[in-house]
């Protein structure tokens, strides 16, 4: 008996993900979806027993995008794939990967090997359990930002507010940040990057729960901030937020459409901060701060 599954895997990213769901249920193939929230995207997956139906419905499906591009589907990934029946549940883990933020810092699955070069730092993360899987624009922005920094004389602590799955958290904490302090207003969040910190064997942070409007922080302040929050919140708690950062020190500004970016930079800008740099990635700006 045949124990292997013959799939297809399409990334779809169109503004409406009613119309891929659609052309399969036209098509009438045995597919299956999730939706990848964080990542603004749903990968729908169609299996087959045997390989000849495979390619028979690889063709359908390649033709059938083709026709409904006109129409508004994006599919921006089309691969077939082969994956043992016992696996069938866990088939999402197919649409994630390892990501190399640098040289000295690579996040990965839980499930996925990488070469361990001397001096990289490596990030387990276990995705879909919170936001924060390094493939989101700003998630990514943090990362880099972390890196960039990391060993630069004076920069040494640093706050990850808005937690999420602890991966920034991490990320510093593997960088050689310290100490490093982390929160979140969901409790969920939290224990998520509880198990996160845990599962990278990092015991000197502990995430707890809290409101960026009211969260005080260490009394001598921190090298270096990531809030990694929305724009109006960011906007909102400015005040609070500005209080973190010790002067001379970095702030990290992300989860901003890129309408939003000038205007929450500017609100910033007004309480004595200057930026340094700004990167858009898709629909998101980020933006990197220091104190003046």
């Amino acid at each position: 008996m045949n124990d292997m599954l013959y799939c297809i895997k399409l990334v779809d990213d169109s503004e409406n993900f009613d119309l891929a769901a659609e052309m399969l249920a036209a098509l009438e193939l045995e597919s299956s979806s999730f939706e990848d929230k964080e990542n603004k995207r749903v990968c729908h997956t169609i299996y087959a027993a045997d390989p000849e139906t495979a390619a028979e419905n690889l063709a359908l499906v390649t033709n059938a995008v083709k026709e409904w591009t006109p129409l508004g589907v994006r599919i921006s990934a089309i691969e077939p794939f082969e994956l043992k029946k016992e696996d069938w549940a866990e088939v999402w883990k197919k649409y994630f990967d390892v990501i190399p933020v640098s040289e000295t810092l690579v996040i990965k699955p839980s499930w996925l090997d990488v070469e361990r070069k001397p001096g990289m730092a490596v990030v387990e993360i276990d995705p879909g359990m919170s936001f924060g899987t390094g493939q989101h624009a700003t998630t990514y922005y943090c990362l880099k930002t972390i890196d960039r920094l990391a060993g630069k004389p004076g920069v040494k602590s640093m706050l990850d507010a808005g937690c999420g799955s602890g991966i920034l958290t991490i990320a510093a904490a593997l960088r050689g940040y310290d100490p490093v302090d982390a929160f979140d207003n969901d409790p969920d969040a939290v224990r998520i990057a509880a198990e996160n910190l845990a599962l990278n064997r990092i015991g000197t942070v502990s995430p707890v729960v809290g409101d960026a409007a009211v969260w005080q922080g260490r009394a001598e302040q921190y090298d270096l901030v990531c809030a990694n929050i929305l724009g109006h919140l960011l906007v909102a708690f400015r005040n609070n937020i500005v209080s973190w950062v010790r002067p001379g020190g970095y702030l990290t500004l992300a989860g901003i459409l890129s309408t939003e970016f000038d205007g929450v930079a500017a609100a910033f800008i007004e309480l004595g901060f200057e930026e340094l740099d700004r990167e858009t990635l898709r629909e998101w700006t980020s933006g990197l701060f220091r104190k003046r």
